[in-house]
């Protein structure tokens, strides 16, 4: 019979993790917080997925949390890694499927005039949530990539994904029948 996995390890108890590949580091690591706000975005990813009927939508963002998966692994891999390393997380394939389906879902959006609030129906500001997430998520990539090296693809899916998030947002409320709210200049008096 397999052993079952322990959740608690206390190897973390003085402040390091561990990486792919067996070095230590502290917990306030840039590669942590990288790989971590992937972490946390693939779960605000799951909230959207919670919400949402459209088929297509659920495997699209399905597929996007198994790629958020693999890139939260390939982000916590260290030099020592090995062949591991030389696995890619993403590839144009994946960018290009995230804009396939933003044209889709252009086809039947009103033009946006203007910029709009992060709201509407649950669902949809769940991905706005989402969406500033994975844009914090890109800038945590972005500043580990000044000290690593890491895939262009992974960069280029980050940030296409959450163009495709804030598309979705926008999608969710048309399909929901709940308007935009756009913003005004100066706020409302």
């Amino acid at each position: 019979m397999a052993k079952e996995v322990r959740i608690y390890t206390k190897t973390g108890d003085d402040g390091t993790t561990g990486l792919i590949g067996g070095s230590r580091v502290k917990k306030y690591d840039i590669r942590l917080e990288a790989y971590g706000t992937v972490d946390e975005l693939n779960s605000h990813v799951g909230l959207v997925l919670s919400g949402v009927d459209d088929e297509q939508t659920k495997i699209v963002l399905t597929d996007v949390q198994n790629k958020l998966f693999v890139i939260g692994a390939h982000l916590a891999m260290d030099e020592n890694a090995g062949d591991m390393k030389k696995q890619l997380p993403c590839d144009e394939h994946d960018i290009e499927l995230l804009e396939k389906e933003m044209d889709k879902m252009f086809e039947t959006l009103p033009k946006l005039n203007n910029f709009i609030m992060p709201t509407g129906c649950q669902v949809a500001a769940f991905a706005h949530v989402a969406r500033t997430v994975c844009r914090r998520a890109e800038r945590r990539i972005v500043e580990l990539a000044e000290k690593t090296d890491v895939d262009q693809n992974l960069t280029k899916y980050i940030n296409r994904l959450s163009d495709y998030l804030f598309v979705l947002s926008r999608k969710l409320n048309l399909d929901n029948k709940v308007a935009e709210t756009p913003w005004i200049t100066g706020g409302v008096r």
